[in-house]
């Protein structure tokens, strides 16, 4: 339906929405330009370019830590922004970092001049070079040139945010035809369809519905209220080619928008602010009420102080400045998302489709579970273990009222992209790192149903698609050409690996059962877990995939596999975390399973020359996740891989190779392994870099590997660590110096190559001495993490 007419914006209308927001005039008098950052701050070391190029996916665009709103420019890449564009189709609202497939970018907002006479954002986007562009946390800037010819003219564009706002200026050149154009109707998902509104001569509000995450979806819907600092002097809207000046209203499927004009002949500054919701456009305006009113430089700075108190929880000392540069900005990537998902009033849209209200909790939303669940969520529950806590809260609370437990969750919806079954070390990880005190049946009764069965075919979730075949024989089959029953991906395209990954979730829930008293349950998941040995071929060494009669399938070249999501036998024949002696055995013993190791990292040429091994050996594309025998650092299945040496009493090897890894980050925009995942490969660097890894995701466990660091010092919650900080010191730690000769805990000697939580939290000091040659440290028979029983 469409409906066009002149606007009315002196009547009821504009009282009303004033009335409602509650600001009047208060965005202000545009404000000069803020003065530049200085350089003894650690948000300076934060490159948001790093990874916009080469597929790793990254946004530069504006942000506060877990924040619903990441406001960004899209140049027609497929995920955003790409650095090697050189246009701007508008600046939207919704980026996740680094994921692969269109998602997001809700309501792109581009200013230009002249006539508007163009609706697609691919023929009016505008041109623009990095060097009028910047970025920091919480801030980008760019200068656009809009128009053509004699007409072309600059427009400098600057964006930040709060939690649920994104704010904007624009400078314009001296016109009577200053433009800021909504586009409702594209997006980098596919828009289903749109309602605008210019409610009077400051404010305009959407209603945008989109779907699609990889494939098809649920669609969901978000709403926007954008009010600007002044009266515009004209407006219209669009409904596909068809530009209707004066009109006001504009709603169906396809292009649509609304295009606002300003005077900026005297006064040559716009600022606007957009708040978003997820659950309707009374959350919106809640939002604006709740977090707009502020100036543009005043947000910017408090967006700043929130990524200084976020980074300010680890300082490091040593290392050149490149170092230090790709490390913070991987922790400031691994603080992007999840993000907010309840209003302002505690609000929010439930995967029931219904709006529930937050209580003692923060509702947050984007599950990226698959990938997370192995370095990010244990980075969170160290650093931000209150936001952890209320993330897993509402992973339960999306169990409840959806029905079931996510797999990859967007937004309102279940996308069912990725296979196994993530959600179950996610969630133990958060009980074993003591944040679920309270929850701990409530969370086990979700796990053990979501690990015992399917969810129900009118369920948008898949779950543990192939239980049935899983519980009954022990392994997921593989079965190609089988219909879908529901959008997403299929345990049954992957069966190889989603036995891997369901054994590894079983190792873990029975840990959960044994610690709550459930022995029953404990010892079933823990023979369960042990189910990795039912696709392990004796007669190549490897894991295989297993038809539905049980026979192995597929080509016998390990390297060629079929049955493994984004990888090969040889890249998934170490995610058995659970029980890595029992792996160990089945290849061989020790000295099998360390050449194969050695084989897989290229380890004689690596020591030769680590950088070189990383990127011609290692990396062969960012989506090059099959037909390959070697580590692939781009992707989640073998991220743990490196630090299988810690079981094979060759501990120094883990260095080795970590250290190679860690060359792949780099201050540039190439400086990322591939899609960042919402966090994973950037808490994989942090972690890394600080020398404790979380070797058995899912349990307590954290393996031990050479800082790069001299001292790292952690500030931690006393509510969860009781000491309140963690100091990790290698004095000397270099290139050459990199191999561990001892560890100490407050003065103690730690023999072994791996730490629980609770020795963790009970030390002040994790001290490490390095030399120049490997030592005998953490070679002793009982020095690797156990098997979990």
């Amino acid at each position: 339906m469409r409906w066009t007419g002149r606007p009315c914006l002196r009547t009821a209308t504009a009282v009303t929405v004033a009335a409602l927001l509650g600001l009047g005039g208060a965005l202000g008098a545009p404000a000069v330009l803020a003065s530049e950052p200085g350089g003894d701050r650690l948000t300076d070391l934060v490159n948001p370019f790093i990874g916009s190029e080469r597929e790793g996916n990254t946004f530069p665009g504006a942000a506060v830590p877990f924040g619903m709103v990441q406001f960004s420019p899209d140049t027609g890449h497929n995920t955003g922004y790409d650095y090697s564009d050189d246009r701007v189709r508008g600046f939207s609202l919704v980026h996740l970092s680094g994921v692969g497939c269109r998602l997001g970018g809700d309501l792109p907002v581009l200013p230009t001049t002249g006539e508007v006479t163009l609706t697609d954002h691919a023929k009016y986007a505008a041109r623009f070079d990095h060097a009028t562009e910047k970025a920091s946390p919480g801030y980008y800037r760019v200068g656009l040139r809009s128009g053509t010819g004699g007409d072309a003219s600059v427009i400098d564009a600057e964006l930040t945010a709060t939690g649920r706002t994104g704010v904007q200026r624009y400078t314009f050149p001296a016109t009577d035809k200053a433009n800021v154009l909504l586009n409702a109707g594209q997006a980098l998902h596919r828009t289903v369809s749109t309602k605008v509104e210019i409610l009077d001569d400051r404010t305009v509000r959407t209603a945008i519905t989109g779907s699609g995450f990889c494939q098809a979806t649920r669609p969901y819907t978000v709403y926007t209220l954008t009010r600007f600092d002044r009266p515009f002097t004209t407006s219209g809207t669009w409904r596909g080619d068809t530009v209707t000046a004066g009109s006001t209203r504009s709603a169906g499927p396809g292009r649509g928008g609304a295009y606002v004009r300003f005077d900026t002949t005297k006064d040559r500054t716009v600022e606007a602010t957009t708040a978003l919701s997820y659950v309707d456009a009374r959350g919106a305006a809640v939002n604006l009420r709740s977090e707009g009113g502020r100036s543009f430089d005043g947000v910017r700075d408090g967006a700043r102080r929130a990524w200084e108190d976020r980074l300010d929880d680890v300082r490091v000392q040593g290392g050149d400045p490149t170092l230090r540069r790709t490390f913070y900005s991987s922790l400031y990537r691994s603080f992007l998302a999840p993000n907010l998902g309840n209003d302002a009033d505690g609000r929010y849209t439930g995967w029931d489709r219904k709006v529930h209200r937050a209580k003692g909790f923060t509702y947050y939303q984007n599950w990226s579970l698959w990938d997370t669940y192995r370095t990010q969520a244990q980075l969170l529950a160290l650093l931000a273990p209150r936001e952890s806590r209320d993330m897993a809260l509402s992973v339960l609370t999306v169990g409840e009222e959806g029905g079931w437990l996510p797999k990859w969750g967007y937004g309102t919806v279940e996308t069912n992209i990725m296979t196994g079954d993530p959600v179950t070390p996610f969630l133990t990880n958060a009980y074993q790192q003591g944040l679920l005190e309270g929850h701990e049946e409530r969370a086990y009764r979700a796990l053990r149903r979501n690990a015992d069965g399917v969810p129900p075919a009118d369920s948008p979730a898949v779950g543990r698609e192939a239980n049935a075949e899983y519980v009954a024989g022990g392994f997921v089959p593989t079965i190609k050409g089988r219909p879908h029953a529901k959008p997403g991906d299929s345990d049954y395209d992957h069966g190889a690996s989603a036995t891997l990954e369901y054994a590894l979730s079983d190792a873990m829930l029975a840990q959960m059962a044994r610690d709550l008293g459930h022995e029953a349950d404990a010892a079933r998941y823990a023979a369960r877990a042990q189910n990795y040995r039912r696709v392990f071929d004796p007669s190549t060494g490897f894991f295989r995939a297993r038809d539905a009669s049980g026979a192995f399938t597929g080509v016998a070249d390990p390297a060629r596999s079929t049955g493994f999501h984004e990888g090969t036998s040889w890249q998934y024949q170490w995610l058995v975390p659970q029980d890595l002696p029992g792996m160990i055995g089945l290849i061989g013993g020790r000295k099998a399973a360390n050449d194969r190791l050695d084989a897989f990292f290229a380890y004689e040429r690596l020591l030769k020359d680590p950088g070189r091994t990383a990127r011609e050996v290692w990396v062969n594309g960012p989506y090059a996740y099959y037909n390959a025998a070697t580590y692939n650092p781009q992707n989640e299945p073998d991220l743990i891989a490196p630090y299988t040496y810690l079981s094979t009493g060759q501990p120094w090897k883990t260095t080795d190779v970590v250290h190679a890894a860690l060359t792949l980050f780099t201050d540039t925009p190439t400086g990322m392994t591939g899609n960042d995942d919402l966090g994973t490969m950037s808490a994989w660097h942090v972690l890394s870099s600080i020398g404790i890894f979380p070797v058995q995701p899912g349990s307590d466990t954290w393996g031990l590997s050479t800082p790069v660091f001299e001292r790292t010092d952690l500030v931690l919650d006393r509510r969860f660590h009781p000491l309140g900080r963690l100091t990790v010191t290698a004095p000397g730690t270099s290139d050459t110096a990199r191999y561990i000769r001892s560890v100490r805990g407050d003065g103690a000697a730690l023999d072994r190559t791996y730490l629980t939580t609770g020795a963790l939290r009970g030390i002040r000091e994790l001290a490490f001495t390095v030399g120049a040659e490997p030592s005998g440290w953490g070679t002793a028979a009982d020095a690797a993490p156990p098997a979990l029983k």
